[in-house]
């Protein structure tokens, strides 16, 4: 999996239910972010449904993606 892909979904707590996403402070002013375990079963079931097909994967990507580039190079690998 892109990981810059993950970073994107991540970074709107919308994409998962409130909760799953979560700031895990690291330092005075450093954080990471991680995901809880359902969090994790969340964002890996998002990930299957829209694997299903080539074009469930690109609505996928262009729903959650704003980035044309990352769209591009995401869609240039398979989907599976």
């Amino acid at each position: 999996m892109d990981t810059e892909l993950l970073r994107v979904i991540l970074s709107n707590d919308d994409n998962l239910t409130y909760g799953s996403i979560i700031s895990v402070y690291n330092g005075e002013d450093e954080s990471v972010t991680a995901l809880t375990d359902d969090g994790m079963e969340e964002l890996e079931q998002m990930l299957s449904y829209a694997r299903r097909s080539p074009q469930e994967w690109n609505d996928f990507l262009d729903s959650f993606v704003d980035d044309e580039e990352l769209i591009a190079r995401v869609k240039a690998k398979s989907p599976r």
